[in-house]
């Protein structure tokens, strides 16, 4: 059995579909010509616009014609994901997904179904000749992953719909109606590299298995970060032992809580025995502080080839104890919506590449002051190190509007297909749905969509039997959109 096979299959197929195209962010050429074709054998009006993003018409059903026009909204982009041990390449190959009982899942790598099952709903619409509904839009934005380009590049007046329906919510009782604005941050450090001494032996150190998971929607899990793990290490084998450290490459993107993490070391022959010791007892202290969350934590030392080159200690130790002092976690909690996130900072990236060991973080907050002190912080901590901090990539909140009809009508189709009422909130995730609404101030927006666990990691998995219900939910919208 295939998702092929599963229901609904007008969904699923073209969910299908998509997973053949290989799509990380910022490499959404194939996936977009996939798109355009798809519209054009199915006889749908499609276009890219000058930046990238696709869009596709469809005409009202016949008697619907005097209905409010609704636009469908989902991304193309994915994030590309994958354990150490899985061979994918995100540029050519496609998503091998796995049926485990209710859920789908992938093989080794993300599954995409963020935001490929949103995706894949509209372009349900567009097919299905059952549906009824007025006239519709579908957008299909690039780069949401990694700095929502396309919704930025987004010309107003393109679209013509009176309601945004965002299909990239991952809770098929959630019905969210606002989300947190973000800003990117790289601290850079510049380093010598040295000659490594003689009488040294190399060590390369892996930290593995950490749950990681979505830097906005699971941060408030209180996740182990493989980056402050590692600097746990690395600090006192530099202080205590001599140690050099040649290498430390941890995380891969700034949404995503990192979860594997490497250093490449070389360690004094002579105090060899006593540092493996000590760094062994504080991975035993790590793993047992993050059991619950964290339960397959890996934390191995093993010998390798001496590296010929180090980088400067002084320079390493103090991108590592920066590391360490900057947070990575939830700053404060909402007071307005108990339960939801309302600052955080995801401390996402490391990477030492000729010359430039760089940090890179990602700061969430509903609240524009909350994230501008927060980044403050973050300025001074790493400033402080000795590291140069740049800030880019800003984009705003979308302020929660409980009260607008949408918000009702879907509410009330819910109670009435499922027996029971949405939750409608905030999320601490970061939405189109704020870019979008600053080019089209008048739309009514809402964000939908199945349910589906443990985005941007290869642990994500989507629920088969709420896919069908958002679908069903989907359909009753679109019927009873109001008139105009």
């Amino acid at each position: 059995m295939t998702i092929k096979d599963l229901q609904p299959a007008v969904v699923w197929n073209n969910f299908y579909g998509l997973t053949r195209c290989p799509r990380p962010s910022k490499h959404e050429e194939i996936v977009r010509k996939y798109l355009l074709d798809w519209a054009k054998e199915h006889k749908v009006e499609a276009f890219a616009d000058e930046t990238g993003n696709v869009i596709m018409r469809v005409p009202a059903t016949p008697g619907y014609e005097d209905r409010k026009g609704v636009i469908l909204q989902g991304h193309m982009d994915m994030v590309p994901q994958k354990t150490a041990d899985t061979v994918h390449d995100f540029l050519k190959d496609p998503i091998e997904t796995v049926i485990d009982g209710e859920w789908v899942t992938a093989k080794g790598t993300t599954l995409g179904a963020d935001n490929g099952l949103g995706v894949a709903l509209a372009m349900a619409v567009a097919e299905d000749k059952s549906v009824k509904h007025g006239p519709v839009e579908v957008l299909v934005t690039y780069d949401e992953e990694t700095g929502m380009s396309g919704a930025d590049a987004l010309k107003p007046g393109i679209l013509h719909g009176d309601i945004l329906l965002n299909l990239d919510s991952e809770d098929e009782k959630e019905l969210c109606i606002g989300c947190a604005g973000g800003l990117d941050a790289v601290a850079d450090f510049k380093y010598k590299s040295l000659v490594t001494p003689r009488g040294y032996i190399g060590y390369k150190i892996v930290i593995r298995g950490l749950a990681g998971g979505h830097s906005g929607m699971d941060i408030s899990l209180y996740r182990a970060n493989a980056n402050k793990v590692m600097v746990r290490a690395l600090i006192p084998l530099v202080e205590k032992y001599g140690a050099k450290v040649a290498d430390f490459t941890g995380g891969s993107l700034r949404n995503a809580i990192p979860f594997e993490s490497e250093a490449v070391v070389a360690i004094p022959a002579d105090k060899a025995t006593a540092a493996l010791r000590h760094i062994n007892g504080i991975f035993r202290e790590l793993k047992l502080r993050y059991q619950e969350s964290d339960p397959a934590m890996s934390c191995t030392v093993a010998k390798c080839n001496k590296p010929a080159r180090y980088i400067e200690d002084a320079v390493m130790l103090n991108a590592c104890k920066a590391i360490l002092a900057c947070p990575s976690n939830v700053i404060r909690m909402s007071q307005s919506m108990p339960g939801l996130t309302e600052t955080s900072i995801n401390l996402a990236v490391v990477r030492c590449n000729r010359g430039h060991l760089t940090v890179a973080s990602l700061l969430r907050s509903a609240l524009n002051e909350s994230k501008n002190e927060l980044a403050q912080r973050v300025r001074y901590i790493f400033e402080f190190a000795g590291a140069k901090v740049k800030f880019f990539g800003g984009y705003p909140g979308w302020t929660p509007k409980p009260d607008t009809p949408v918000n009702k009508l879907i509410n009330d189709l819910h109670i009435k297909l499922f027996g029971d009422p949405m939750n409608v909130m905030a999320t601490h995730g970061g939405l189109e749905c704020a870019l979008l609404g600053a080019k089209y101030p008048n739309w009514e927006m809402v964000s939908i969509g199945p349910t589906i666990l443990y985005p941007h990691s290869p642990d994500e998995r989507c629920h088969i039997p709420a896919v069908q219900r958002a679908w069903n939910l989907l359909k009753a919208i679109l019927e009873n959109i109001p008139k105009k």
